[in-house]
């Protein structure tokens, strides 16, 4: 399933004044003030935490990022762009929340504001208005590991890799940033960074070699420390034609904070 999108790919949607194509700005309003591509409305995804995978929890973040979604006027036949400063983890999270909403035509731009500039295609800074909507959208629970699923798979010694995708230093403990220090037991790291260079992805054929320890029929779970940088990751896994991929939406935040869950 391909994830990402290029510029000129974009470019080419926006001059064709293509109906469908919902395009997101997910960086702060400040930023997106100061300039932004064409048509692109704001929402910044960083403000939408989510930290409690019980079941309860997820309930309620079903509820609310329903709202979210008709919010920004995204509906069944939609082709959403999400993008960031560069290729990060808030569009990553857009990305990711449409798949969870069984929507398969999200994107992400590559390279992000930065290379779009870059690039000297055009920009705005005029505020573009919401369309809503009240559309019904069905959950892809084969995206999304809750706190109780990696419980589970733990005790069970279940075959899959978890991949750590904070930083080493978060990862070993010497960055505390939750109740306890380091990761959860058995993942391995693999810092988000590591798939960029500069603003961009890295080519294709290095991503692959990144991660290419991974059969692509194993089950992966991402997590990090709120389930952005995961989503990054977990973006780049599907674009490399993993199919088993699911991000743990309450990382680090949920787990390093129970201090009955076990820890390495």
């Amino acid at each position: 399933m391909d994830t990402v999108l290029n510029n000129n790919s974009l470019f080419d949607k926006i001059n064709n004044s293509q109906s469908q194509l919902i395009l997101v700005d997910t960086r702060a309003f400040t930023d997106y003030a100061h300039g932004h591509i064409p048509g692109a409305v704001n929402i910044d995804l960083m403000q939408f935490h989510w930290l409690d995978t019980t079941r309860q929890g997820i309930i309620q973040f079903n509820k609310q990022m329903k709202l979210l979604l008709n919010y920004l006027g995204i509906n069944s036949s939609s082709i959403v762009v999400f993008y960031d400063r560069i290729s990060g983890p808030t569009a990553s999270r857009g990305v990711w929340l449409l798949n969870y909403f069984s929507l398969q035509n999200a994107f992400i731009l590559d390279g992000g504001f930065e290379y779009w500039t870059k690039l000297n295609y055009p920009v705005e800074t005029t505020t573009n208005p919401f369309k809503h909507n009240k559309s019904n959208f069905s959950t892809n629970k084969s995206v999304l590991a809750d706190v109780q699923y990696i419980k589970n798979s733990i005790k069970n010694n279940k075959d899959l890799v978890i991949i750590d995708c904070r930083s080493k230093d978060e990862y070993h403990g010497i960055i505390a940033r939750a109740f306890h220090r380091g990761h959860i037991p058995k993942s391995k790291n693999i810092d988000w960074i590591h798939n960029l260079k500069n603003e961009k992805f890295l080519e294709f054929d290095k991503l692959e070699k990144l991660y290419s320890f991974i059969s692509k029929k194993t089950e992966i779970i991402t997590y990090c420390q709120g389930g952005y940088r995961a989503a990054n990751t977990y973006l780049i896994l599907k674009h490399l034609g993993y199919k088993d991929v699911r991000m743990y939406l309450g990382s680090w935040g949920e787990w390093g904070n129970d201090p009955e869950l076990p820890v390495e």
